[in-house]
């Protein structure tokens, strides 16, 4: 399935602090100055740029740390230090259940028309990452309520939204639980994520750079977690449930070990 947003309808969904953050601004009249000449830029780009959600939704099981979706067995990794120790399978049936996956993005022009000039080219691209979030904040949402359908009865502002509040979670390739960036080739394959302008580098890093990528669990107690360090052990292990070489894997987890 795949949604297309202009970029008034996610300006709601926007999540300012985080744009504040990537400004390093801390005072809030600075804020709220900044919040103003963004909201102005976006009106003005408005007509020429728009964002993209592909999502799936997939017959599922778990098998100990993986998720079987068809022919495609997604490895996840658990934490090596907690309690419980968690790893998103935990959060899938081992007989059935449904796995959301997703990606989200804004049209690349976005990041590289605002190339002569400099304000210009950061208010561009740092609101363009935030658009991202927003698409995957309200694909989430209508995912929810309509497509899957498992909250219909889901009435929460956008706050709410902000705050996590909604049944499942809506985990994030490249994240504390998701690590591993190299598992955007996994669902690139089950997604095709070209079809809305997504293309992966050698690492699996996502272009353009304003996009996101993950999975969608609708288990009322599911909740995020950081893996954190791993051993060896558990690098060779998640490699062979990858099919990739150790080292190769080594290099997707450097910062994991």
């Amino acid at each position: 399935m795949i949604l297309h947003y202009s970029i008034p309808a996610l300006v709601p969904y926007i999540n300012w602090p985080y744009f504040f953050f990537a400004w390093q601004l801390k005072q809030s009249d600075q804020q709220q100055r900044l919040k103003r000449e963004a909201e102005s830029f976006l009106e003005r780009v408005s007509e020429h740029y728009n964002a993209h959600a592909l999502f799936l939704l997939l017959d599922a099981h778990s098998a100990g740390d993986d998720v079987v979706v068809g022919q495609e067995c997604i490895p996840f990794l658990r934490q090596q230090s907690g309690n419980p120790c968690l790893c998103l399978s935990d959060f899938i049936h081992p007989e059935h259940d449904r796995l959301g996956i997703f990606a989200t993005s804004v049209d690349s022009g976005m990041e590289t028309d605002f190339a002569d000039d400099p304000y210009d080219r950061m208010m561009a691209q740092l609101l363009a990452d935030r658009l991202a979030e927003a698409a995957a904040e309200r694909m989430h949402e209508e995912v929810r309520k309509t497509y899957w359908g498992y909250a219909p009865d889901e009435h929460l502002s956008i706050d709410e939204l902000h705050l996590e509040r909604f049944q499942g979670i809506r985990p994030a390739v490249g994240y504390p639980s998701l690590p591993d960036a190299s598992l955007n080739f996994v669902l690139d394959r089950l997604l095709n994520m070209q079809q809305i302008g997504i293309r992966l580098t050698e690492s699996g890093a996502m272009r353009p750079h304003a996009s996101v990528s993950g999975f969608m669990i609708s288990h009322p107690q599911a909740r995020y977690f950081a893996v954190g360090k791993i051993g060896e052990d558990q690098l060779r292990n998640y490699a062979l449930r990858r099919g990739l070489p150790v080292e190769t894997t080594r290099k997707f987890l450097l910062s994991n070990l």
